[in-house]
């Protein structure tokens, strides 16, 4: 779920530390044991930044130079924002319209998109726990139509367990007996 955005003219760490705060207070976390993982940028390293999030108790942590799969969930959010058919050709002309554009897209990303790696439910279900509900009631209509119709069902019906762990680089396991590499289910 995006929990928190802004749109600036420039970069700064004072501006992320505003929005993280900000952030902060409206989910409701203080107290909570949390990890902020980002990027290596300046606007994240800086002293306003980490201030911040020692203030507020928060444990930084960066990505290592090089490795895709450090931010994973950040930038599976950003390819999807690039491929929406409404997404730009040219930059905004104004910041108003690129904090509409991005008003937008939070909105339809977090309420409307229903994301293949939750099962199909939006991002808002899962962060407020209403996926479970979703999954229940999933599982009933697919055993009734199953059971309706148990000649239009070959296998078992779809797994609407809930999924704990996300993955979207799965770890690698390598059999050292045949030297094969293979990837671990989540």
């Amino acid at each position: 779920k995006i929990v928190g955005w802004e749109i600036h003219e420039n970069e700064s760490s004072a501006h992320a530390a505003t929005l993280f705060h900000k952030a902060h207070l409206s989910e409701g976390v203080a107290g909570e044991e949390i990890i902020l993982h980002s990027d290596n940028g300046s606007p994240m390293k800086g002293a306003t930044m980490l201030g911040m999030l020692q203030k507020l108790g928060v444990v930084p942590s960066f990505s290592r130079p090089s490795v895709s799969n450090d931010n994973p969930f950040s930038e599976s959010l950003f390819r999807t924002m690039k491929y929406r058919p409404e997404y730009p050709a040219k930059p905004f002309d104004t910041l108003t319209e690129a904090w509409e554009w991005v008003l937008n897209f939070a909105r339809w990303y977090n309420h409307e998109h229903r994301h293949s790696a939750l099962k199909f439910v939006t991002p808002n279900e899962r962060h407020t726990g209403e996926d479970k509900a979703v999954m229940v009631s999933r599982k009933e209509v697919y055993e009734i139509a199953k059971a309706k119709h148990p000649e239009r069902w070959s296998r078992d019906t779809r797994n609407w367990d809930l999924t704990e762990e996300v993955w979207l680089n799965p770890p690698r396991e390598k059999n050292t007996a045949s030297g094969t590499v293979t990837t671990k289910a989540a």
